[in-house]
This record gives structure tokens, sequence and C-alpha cells, in this order.
């Protein structure tokens, strides 16, 4: 897991930067009816998304909130006294206070499924009746583009997909809520080469093997052996799902 308030300052700029951004928050609108007032961003991070929701929807207020004091910090420099700082499980706001609510890129990073259920449930507490949730799932699955890096890393141990969207869907029902819509986006900018992959590879990313682990050396000497080691494989297409919380009033 990454340390967030340490990657703060560099974090946008390794992750496609204000073209992956844009797509994203283009996407999520889409999603999201004209007629939401009030909007709640969860796991904000850096608020590269959160400011995009909010200038292209003058009429719409958005909140941001984030765990990691560095990302809240980041974010609260783009949009002042719209950020709080929050654990997504246990979010800090009344119950039925937004019309829409949104998680990008968050699910996948919880420890457990009860964290992704305790984030969905929180996420249908503070929507409103007639609201929509609007998450993305799938995430790892989505960086395996069929390229031959992806071969080369296709027998190493995977982290359980916290975000799977059967599951994701499963949790939303659970608490109340309808699956409504679905999307996809282009993450610019975030294709893997091999010599990128070999040095994420050594963080610990796309992988549960530990430091040290002697098979982190031979996927990385099979890395090393592919062809044009600078030149990005195609970039992930992320998925979004949307739910809606049915509005039960007589009538």
């Amino acid at each position: 897991m990454l340390d967030y308030d340490k990657e703060a300052d560099a974090y946008d700029a390794s992750r496609g930067g204000e073209p992956r951004a844009a797509a994203a928050a283009d996407t999520v609108l889409r999603l999201v009816p004209e007629r939401a007032r009030r909007l709640l961003d969860v796991a904000c991070g850096t608020g590269i998304v959160t400011r995009r929701l909010a200038a292209a929807r003058p009429g719409l207020r958005v909140t941001g909130a984030d765990l990691a004091y560095g990302m809240a910090r980041t974010a609260a420099v783009r949009m002042p006294g719209a950020i709080v700082l929050a654990d997504s499980r246990r979010l800090p706001f009344p119950d039925r206070t937004f019309d829409a609510v949104t998680s990008v890129w968050l699910l996948h990073l919880l420890d457990t499924a009860d964290d992704a259920r305790a984030v969905v449930a929180e996420c249908a507490r503070v929507l409103r009746p007639g609201g929509v949730y609007v998450t993305t799932v799938d995430k790892a699955a989505a960086h395996d583009v069929g390229s031959d890096i992806d071969a080369v890393l296709a027998p190493r141990p995977r982290r359980p997909a916290r975000d799977s969207g059967p599951a994701v869907t499963a949790y939303a029902v659970a608490h109340g809520l309808v699956p409504a819509d679905r999307a996809r986006f282009p993450g610019h900018g975030q294709g893997r080469s091999p010599r990128s992959t070999v040095a994420d590879l050594r963080r610990g990313w796309f992988t549960r093997l530990p430091p040290g682990d002697p098979r982190i050396d031979t996927f990385a000497a099979r890395l090393a052996g592919l062809p044009d080691q600078d030149r990005p494989r195609a970039d992930p297409v992320f998925r979004l799902l949307s739910f809606t919380k049915p509005d039960r009033r007589p009538g």
C-alpha cells in the first residue's frame, strides 16, 4: 500500500495528470443527473477530478473527503473550503445529505471485503432518496490490456479484487441501492512500459510478493528481455457503475 501522504506531491503526474482527470470527471458526470445539487466525492485524493466535477456544473455544490492528510491538503488548495479529512468507512455527514456520491479509484485499495462493504454502506447512507452513487470497479483488471507485459506478469500472485463489479453490486443492493447504468473511460498516460513496470514491481505494485522475494527478480528479468523498453503499451480503460437510491415516498 502506498503512503499517500508522501505520494501527494507527485501523485497526479504519475497517473495521467489532467487528461486522465478530465476523462474521469466527464464520464462520471454523464451518470449524475442534472438535477443534483450536492455531490460528495469520497477519497477525493488531490482533488484533480473533484475540481473538474465542480467546474463543469456551476450549480452543483461539490464536497471532497479523503483520509490522507497530504492528499486532502493538496485538494484544499484546489478547492478551498470544500475538502474534509475523513475516513470513507465512517463519513462525518448526516443521513441523506447528498444528491450524488462518487468514489473513483477507491474500493480497490481497501484491505478487506468488510472495508469495501462499509464504504458502500456509508455512501448509501449519506445519499438522498432519488440520488445516485457512482464508483469505479475492477481497476486492476483494467490494467491487463493483453500486452506482452501482461503475459509476463500473468503467473504473479494477485491481491483479491475488493472492487469486483459483482461484489460491489451485491454490497450496493444490500444497502438499498438499485443498479442503474455503467460507463467506461480511458486512463490517459497510464500505459505500462517494460522498464516502468519493473520499477513498479519492485515497489510492490501488481502483486502480493513480499519485498525480497526471489520471484520478483525472475519477473524483472523477463520484463527486461521485452522489446521497446520505454514504449508504453495500451492505456487501461476504467469501468464505472452507478446505482440509485429509490424514493419510497407514498404516491
